[in-house]
C-alpha cells in the first residue's frame, strides 16, 4: 500500500506576530526617548567614559572581583571537602562557616572589616595565648579600604562557593570513587584526578554566575570608600554635579564586564560539557 505524502500546512500565529511587532515598537520608542533627552548630558558621559581616573575604577573592580573570586574558590573547595569528610569537627567548623557568613549581609561584613581595628588595634603574629609578639602592624594601617573589600568579598564569596562545590561532588556516582578506591588510589588522588574533573560539569554554571554577580557586588566597596568604579563615579559627579551622567558610565562599564564574562562562562560550559549526549 503506497503511503501519501502529507501535506503539512503550519497554522498562522497572529497573536506571536503582534507581540513581536509591539515588543519592537516599545524597544524603538524606549531607544529614541533616551538618545533625545538631553537631561542625559551625552556629551559629558562620552567625555568620561574613557576617563583615567573611571579606567583606574574600573581596574581595581576587576582586580578585585578576580582575588575575591579565586580565593573564594579555593576556601569553597576546602570548606566543602570538609564537610564531606568523616570527621565530625571539621564538618562542624565547615557549617559553621558557611551558617554565618552566609547569614549576615555582605554590607554588614565590609563594614566590619573596615572597622576591625575598633576590635583589634593592633594585628600581629606570635605566640597564642598571652605569648609574646613576634610581628606587629597597626589594623588601621594594614586594613586599607581595598584589603577590608577583598576580605570581606572573598570570605563571603567563600561560603557560598563551598555549597556549589559540595553538590558538585555529591553529584559524581559514588561508583566513580569505590572504583578509584579499588586501584588503590589516595583519597586526595581520587579527589583531584576523579571526583572534581567530573564535578566541574555541576560546578562550572553557577561559579560563572557568581563571577558575574561579583562584578556588581564589589560596587558595595564604595561604602567603605573603596576606589572601584562606583566609588570613583561617585567622587567625580559630586565635583561636577553631573549624577546620572557618571552613573550611566559606570554601567555601561558593568555591562561590559558581565557581557565578557559572560562569553568566558559560555565557552567554559562547552569544554566541561563535552562528552554529553547532544553536546
Amino acid at each position: 500500500m503506497t503511503e501519501l505524502p502529507i501535506d503539512a500546512v503550519r497554522p498562522g500565529r497572529p497573536g506571536r506576530l503582534a507581540a513581536a511587532a509591539v515588543a519592537g515598537l516599545v524597544l524603538v520608542w524606549l531607544a529614541y526617548t533616551i538618545i533625545v533627552n538631553e537631561n542625559l548630558h551625552w556629551d559629558v558621559i562620552v567625555a568620561f567614559l574613557f576617563d583615567s581616573r573611571i579606567l583606574n575604577g574600573l581596574l581595581v573592580t576587576i582586580a578585585l572581583t578576580v582575588l575575591s573570586m579565586v580565593i573564594g574558590v579555593a576556601l569553597g573547595v576546602i570548606a566543602a571537602v570538609m564537610q564531606l569528610s568523616d570527621s565530625p569537627v571539621l564538618r562542624g567548623v565547615a557549617g559553621l562557616y558557611t551558617w554565618f557568613f552566609r547569614g549576615t549581609p555582605l554590607l554588614v561584613q565590609l563594614i566590619f572589616w573596615f572597622n576591625i581595628g575598633l576590635v583589634f588595634p593592633v594585628i600581629g603574629i606570635g605566640v597564642p595565648f598571652g605569648g609574646p609578639m613576634l610581628v606587629e602592624w597597626q589594623a588601621n594601617a594594614l586594613i586599607t579600604p581595598f584589603v577590608a573589600a577583598a576580605l570581606g568579598l572573598t570570605i563571603n564569596e567563600g561560603a557560598y562557593m563551598a555549597e556549589i562545590v559540595r553538590a558538585g561532588i555529591r553529584s559524581v556516582d559514588p561508583g566513580q570513587r569505590e572504583a578509584a578506591e579499588a586501584l588503590g588510589m589516595s583519597h586526595r588522588q581520587i579527589l583531584r584526578r576523579v571526583v572534581l574533573p567530573q564535578a566541574m560539569r555541576v560546578i562550572i554554571p553557577p561559579t560563572g554566575n557568581q563571577f558575574i554577580s561579583m562584578l556588581k557586588t564589589t560596587s558595595m566597596v564604595s561604602v567603605i570608600a573603596g576606589a572601584e568604579l562606583l566609588t570613583v563615579a561617585q567622587r567625580i559627579y559630586l565635583g561636577n554635579f553631573e549624577v546620572i551622567a557618571l552613573l550611566v558610565v559606570a554601567s555601561v562599564w558593568y555591562v561590559v564586564l558581565t557581557t565578557v564574562a559572560s562569553v568566558g562562562q559560555h565557552f567554559l560550559e562547552k569544554r566541561f560539557s563535552r562528552g554529553e549526549a547532544g553536546r
